[in-house]
């Protein structure tokens, strides 16, 4: 007999009821260690008193007016995105999903206004993950999202991921955009070199193709920048962000250039819960404290600490682990083991990690997280990695 919940997800026996900064306490009252943040969502933990307080007091103004209607909550979030991003214009969503939706729509409405209906083709980069909507899993092309589902939506190509000189070839009359992650997270931890999105930066501006950045995972300071591509110096025409910039409410967004953005119009894109008055106040509380010079200084200074105690581990491991990867705190373990047999040994020493894809264990712990608390993680890691080697003898 189904589940009255669609058994669409394989869930921990865990049943999480309370969250106080970087912990998570079980309903049996164990207290968890959180190095998922909901997956990379709660960049600022768990019951955040900033974002409390800015949920609760739109809570008692005004919830929810729908978009036929101006929302100050939105335009103040829009105009602290444009000022800290490449953006002139943003469009608000409820997730990366939906977001990834109006990036190829807009995309592809862009050359079709400029008179080259033709241009609709999107290339995007093997291990990919743009969300599981008929664009997404398209843009994508792996068999696990697509297998199943088809027809899929057509006009999407796929290279293998880092070959960016391949890009230059596969470009022709019906390229509209080339799509990346600038980290890839569910395929893996894997980051594109900065020379390389350089480099891929300006084989589109050549080619007068549009690039749309991914960075709904590892956007919104999670990698030491407020946004990823901003180490590599390039801007991108149409970028996606989610997760973090709610800080656990269900917010999205699509940033785009005034260019890029010419061909959405009056009724060529709508939601009706997008950039809604609650969201929208949460996210303006978010980005007063992400966006802070201050705040990505440290963002980094605990990504360093977090990674030299991550290749101790390693070396203290080197039948469990491979290799630490990624950048800022969006880190990754690379296992010799199944990393699900790590993620369920972190289980019992109360410590939430990710699995993904390459058989990595994805670390991607709210950015305030302390000092203290990563070699408290470290600790729990490094007896969850023993736990996997002695059930391996």
């Amino acid at each position: 007999m189904i589940p009255s919940v669609l058994p669409t997800y394989n869930r921990a026996p865990l049943s999480f009821v309370k969250g106080e900064g970087s912990w998570m306490i079980e309903a049996d009252g164990r207290r968890f260690l959180d190095l998922g943040a909901g997956i990379a969502v709660n960049v600022l933990g768990h019951a955040n008193p900033a974002l409390v307080a800015a949920l609760t007091d739109q809570a008692n103004k005004i919830w929810h007016v729908s978009n036929l209607y101006q929302i100050p909550e939105q335009q103040a979030l829009a105009d602290k995105l444009v000022e800290h991003s490449f953006a002139d214009t943003v469009f608000f969503t409820n997730s990366g999903t939906e977001a990834c939706e109006l990036a190829v729509k807009m995309a592809r409405k862009y050359w079709y206004e400029k008179g080259h209906p033709e241009k609709v083709e999107i290339i995007g980069f093997e291990g990919a993950f743009h969300g599981r909507s008929s664009a997404g899993i398209a843009a994508a092309g792996s068999e696990k999202m697509t297998k199943g589902f088809g027809p899929l939506l057509p006009g999407f190509r796929h290279l293998t991921w880092g070959d960016i000189a391949a890009v230059n070839d596969a470009i022709d009359a019906r390229t509209a955009a080339v799509i990346i992650e600038p980290v890839q997270g569910e395929g893996g931890i894997r980051p594109i070199a900065d020379e390389d999105l350089r480099e891929l930066a300006h084989i589109c501006k050549e080619n007068d193709v549009l690039l749309i950045l991914d960075e709904v995972q590892c956007g919104v300071a999670r990698t030491g920048r407020l946004f990823a591509h901003e180490w590599a110096g390039i801007t991108p025409d149409i970028m996606m962000v989610a997760k973090g910039i709610g800080g656990g409410f269900p917010l999205g967004a699509v940033l785009a250039t005034e260019e890029a953005a010419s061909g959405m119009v009056a009724g060529t894109h709508g939601s009706t819960y997008g950039g809604n008055p609650l969201g929208c106040a949460v996210g303006n509380a978010v980005m007063d404290v992400v966006a802070t010079p201050a705040f990505l200084d440290d963002v980094n200074r605990k990504a360093g600490l977090f990674r030299q105690k991550l290749e101790g581990l390693v070396a203290a491991h080197p039948h469990v682990f491979e290799e630490v990867r990624g950048t800022g705190l969006m880190l990754g373990l690379k296992c010799y083991t199944p990393n699900v047999d790590v993620v369920r040994a972190g289980y019992d020493q109360e410590i939430a990690t990710v699995p993904a894809a390459d058989n990595v264990v994805r670390l991607l712990p709210p950015l305030t997280i302390t000092d203290e608390e990563i070699s408290e993680a470290v600790a729990r890691l490094d007896k969850a990695a023993a736990q996997v080697a002695a059930q391996k003898d």
